[in-house]
C-alpha cells in the first residue's frame, strides 16, 4: 500500500476477487473525508448490476434501499445508540473486568503453554455480548458457527445460509423476549414501539455478529503485536499508564482484510483528482489509512507510545461504530490484566508458523500459542 500510494496517490483502480472493477482509496485524509460524504452509500439503484467485492452476503455487494438509505440508517442508529452510550458502557466495565479475571484465573490454573485465542480472545467477547444482548451463552457454538458462515467471502451459498440461520435464531429470541422479557438489549429492542419482530431480530443479530467476532480478532492480533515485542510487553506490565495508548495502537496497527469498507457512488464525484462515476464501487481502506506515513510516522512499527488519536478503525462521522465504547472496555480489561498478571508471557511459536483465517470478512488468528 505504501509503494502504491507513493506511485499512484491515494486512489487507484482495482479488480475485486470476483472480477468486478472499482476504486480503492488508501490515503488517510481521503478515507476520513469520504466516510462522512453522503455522495457515497451502501445501497445501489440497480443492486443486481452493482460491482461486488466478494461472495459475502453481508458485505459482498450493496445493502439497503437506495431511495431511503439515509433515513433508514438514521433510524437504525437512533434505535441502537441508546444501548451503547459511554455512560452505560462504563457501568458495564466492572462486569467485564470480573469476566476477564475469571478467564485469566482459569488460564493460570491450566498452566503453560496455552492457546490465548481459545483461553481468552474467543470466550470474553462472547460472554460479554451474550450478557448484554440477553443471548444464552450455551448457544455460543451454534451462533459462532453461523457467524463464521455468514462472514465467508468465497462461498456465497455458505454465507447466505449462515446469515439466514442467524436471522432465524434472532426471530426465535425475539419471540422468547416478548413472552419473557429480561433486562437486556434484545428485550428493549423487541418492546420498543414501532419496532417489528423482523427489525428487532435483524438488529439483534447484527449486534451479535459485530459485537463479538471483531473483538475476538482484535484481542488475538493485539496480543500478537504486544508479545512479538517483549520490551513493549514488559513496559506495559510495569506501567499501567501506558494502557490507553497501547489499546489504541492495538486498534490501529494490525493489517485489515477485505480491502476496505464498500461504498457506492450515489452521483459522479471527484476523489483526489480522479473522477468516480455514479454507481461505481469505492472501497474505503481504513487499514491502509491507518498506515499512512503522513499521519503515523514509521507506520509499520508497533509502538504503544505513539499518538494514535487519528486512527480510523471504528470509522468516522455518521457511521462511526456504535460498539466502539464496548470494544475499548474489553480491550482495556484484557490487556491491562493480562500484562500485569503474566509479565513473563511470551510467544510459544515463531510468528512465521502462526496461521491466519482466510476467506472471511474478519480474518484473525486460528491459534496463538503462548508460554510464561
Amino acid at each position: 500500500m505504501a509503494a502504491l500510494r507513493a506511485v499512484q496517490g491515494p486512489i487507484h483502480r482495482i479488480r475485486t476477487s470476483v472480477g468486478d472493477e472499482g476504486w480503492r482509496v488508501i490515503g488517510h485524509a481521503e478515507v476520513r473525508m469520504l466516510l462522512t460524504d453522503d455522495r457515497l452509500g451502501r445501497a445501489h439503484p440497480e443492486p443486481e448490476k452493482a460491482a461486488r467485492t466478494g461472495e459475502s452476503a453481508l458485505f459482498g455487494g450493496p445493502l439497503g434501499n437506495f431511495a431511503t438509505e439515509q433515513a433508514d440508517h438514521a433510524r437504525m442508529r437512533g434505535l441502537l445508540q441508546p444501548h451503547f452510550t459511554p455512560k452505560l458502557m462504563r457501568a458495564l466495565a466492572p462486569r467485564v473486568d470480573e469476566l476477564t479475571t475469571g478467564l485469566l484465573d482459569r488460564l493460570a490454573d491450566s498452566g503453560s503453554p496455552a492457546d490465548l485465542v481459545e483461553a481468552v480472545a474467543e470466550p470474553l467477547p462472547v460472554l460479554v455480548i451474550c450478557e448484554l444482548l440477553g443471548v444464552p451463552y450455551e448457544d455460543r457454538d451454534r451462533f459462532r458457527a453461523w457467524a463464521r458462515d455468514a462472514a465467508d467471502t468465497e462461498d456465497r451459498g455458505r454465507s447466505e445460509h449462515g446469515l439466514a440461520a442467524l436471522f432465524g435464531y434472532g426471530t426465535e429470541l425475539v419471540a422468547r423476549k416478548r413472552a419473557h422479557p429480561g433486562d437486556d438489549v434484545i428485550t428493549r429492542l423487541a418492546t420498543t414501539p414501532g419496532v417489528s419482530d423482523e427489525e428487532a431480530a435483524g438488529l439483534g443479530m447484527a449486534l451479535l455478529f459485530a459485537g463479538h467476532e471483531t473483538t475476538v480478532v482484535q484481542i488475538g492480533l493485539g496480543a500478537l503485536h504486544l508479545l512479538a515485542d517483549p520490551e513493549q510487553w514488559r513496559a506495559l506490565a510495569r506501567d499501567p499508564a501506558l494502557l490507553a495508548g497501547a489499546v489504541e495502537e492495538v486498534l490501529r496497527a494490525p493489517a485489515r482484510s477485505g480491502g476496505g469498507i464498500p461504498r457506492y457512488a450515489r452521483t459522479d464525484l471527484e476523489i483526489a483528482g480522479t473522477v468516480v462515476r455514479a454507481g461505481e464501487l469505492v472501497l474505503l481502506d481504513t487499514g491502509a489509512a491507518n498506515h499512512d506515513a503522513t499521519v503515523f510516522p514509521d507506520p509499520d512499527r508497533f509502538d504503544i507510545h505513539r499518538s494514535t488519536a487519528a486512527h480510523l478503525t471504528f470509522g468516522h462521522g455518521p457511521r462511526y461504530c456504535v460498539g466502539a465504547p464496548l470494544a475499548r472496555i474489553e480491550l482495556h480489561s484484557v490487556f491491562g490484566r493480562l500484562a500485569t498478571r503474566f509479565p513473563a508471557m511470551r510467544l510459544a511459536t515463531p510468528v512465521s508458523d502462526l496461521v491466519f483465517r482466510t476467506g472471511t470478512l474478519t480474518g484473525g488468528l486460528v491459534t496463538l500459542p503462548v508460554a510464561w
